[in-house]
Formats: C-alpha cells, structure tokens, sequence
C-alpha cells in the first residue's frame, strides 16, 4: 500500500531517492579524497574501510526504511494520530511500524550494493561460510540496532511532545562516522559504542574478524550481542507508553 501510494507520484520519488543516493555517496567521496592522500588509516586500507562503510550503510537503510513511523513519531503524537492507535486491537508498536515505510530510502541501500560489489572482491579476505555469516549479521543486527535507536527516539517524545535532537548523534551521526572504523576516533568513542550504545560490535569488532585480524568467537558473534541492546529499548517506550497522556486533538 505504501509503495503503491509512493509510485504515484513517479518523478518525486525518483528524485527523492536519487537524493538520497546522492548524500551518501558525498561521504563516499570524502574517503576516497583521504585515502587519495593517506594509503592508510588507522591501519585500514581503502577496500577494507569501503565493506566497513557499506555495512553501516546497508544496515542504516533498511533500519530508516521500515523504521520511518518511529522517526515521525513526535508528529504522531502532536496531532492525535497516537490515540487512534491505542483504540486499535493491534500492538502499538507495529501499528507504528506500518504507519509510515519510505521505499525512497532504497537509494543508499543501492549504492552501499555498489560499494560491497566493488569492495568485497579486493579487500583481501578469504571467503569461507563464517565469514559470509558475520557479513550477515552486520547488516541484520545493525539494521536492529538502528531501529532500537529510533525507537529510543520516539519514546522521548511521550515525555517532550517533540523528538531531541541529540538522538540524531547515535542516528545519523553513527552513519556519517561509520565511514571509518570506530578505532580511529580514540579509546574513549570505541569503549562509548561498545558499552553503551554497542554500535562498534556491529561494525568494527566484527570487521576485525572478517579481515582475519582476530579469530577469536566474540569478534564473530559480537553483532549478535549487540542486540542486548533492544531490551533497554523496549522497556523505555513501554515506560513512556504507561504515562503517555492524549494531547486532546
């Protein structure tokens, strides 16, 4: 329904998703000006921060495309739309998730396909099943992850009626920043995404494993652990879902 109702207005969602396309591969020339520059950074070579960035990107895509309800949540809220939603026999979470899936974010998810097709033949790893699994689960658990974090953002409005911008730093910033591995930008970042907001285990541990730099099963497994961290989630917005008071519109 919602592609059908985007599709009809064929020369805006062309453009809109060309739009998009176009902003990430912004930043996709930004790394390939650096390392015009630098053969390396942070000991990672320009193939190997490529998969790096097209698995934060993937992972974000699919998060921001079946995740749109969430982002728009604070307008939901304002203009009343959130009460004929709790008089609905279904969970107010996939009601929210189906209100709103915007198939014009596809445009980064096609370039970060490009990027993986170019990128995953010349990083100089070796192709075995574990690591074609731990590829997998960088971009499944961080698509998750993202959508926690959406949600997070959405349960801060049933205590402000509008969304803070703040969330837009573990968000987008998360994208524009995962351009490189999270090791680059210092201990206290890396140990920040690891334990707090687990971002880093969905993409720079698991990178580690796949260049064969660490064998060990945590570095493998760690996208999987990162999902800890939709519990908090959950329990965050059905807090806020208990006080949540009509705003009468």
């Amino acid at each position: 329904m919602h592609l059908k109702s985007q599709m009809q207005y064929k020369t805006s969602f062309f453009f809109t998703t060309l739009g998009q396309f176009l902003v990430s591969f912004a930043t996709f020339l930004s790394i390939s000006f650096l390392f015009a520059r630098f053969d390396s950074v942070g000991g990672f070579a320009y193939e190997e921060v490529l998969i790096c960035f097209a698995a934060i990107i993937t992972a974000f895509s699919l998060a921001e495309l079946f995740g749109r309800g969430f982002d728009r949540f604070p307008a939901l809220i304002g203009n009343g739309g959130f009460d004929r939603i709790l008089v609905r026999p279904r969970g107010a979470v996939f009601q929210v998730l189906a209100s709103q899936i915007d198939f014009s974010r596809m445009g980064r998810f096609v370039q970060a396909i490009l990027i993986f097709a170019y990128a995953l033949p010349r990083g100089g790893i070796a192709w075995t099943p574990d690591k074609i699994t731990v590829l997998v689960l960088m971009i499944v658990c961080g698509a998750l992850l993202f959508f926690g974090l959406f949600v997070v953002y959405a349960s801060i409005s049933f205590f402000t009626l509008e969304g803070l911008e703040f969330m837009n730093i573990l968000t987008n910033g998360a994208r524009e920043h995962g351009r490189l591995p999270f090791s680059v930008y210092g201990d206290e970042v890396l140990r920040f995404l690891t334990y707090v907001v687990p971002i880093a285990l969905i993409q720079y541990y698991p990178l580690l494993y796949l260049l064969g730099r660490e064998t060990s099963l945590f570095y493998a497994a760690s996208p999987v652990l990162a999902l800890w961290f939709l519990i908090p989630c959950n329990i965050f917005f059905r807090f806020g879902l208990r006080r949540y008071r009509s705003t009468g519109s």
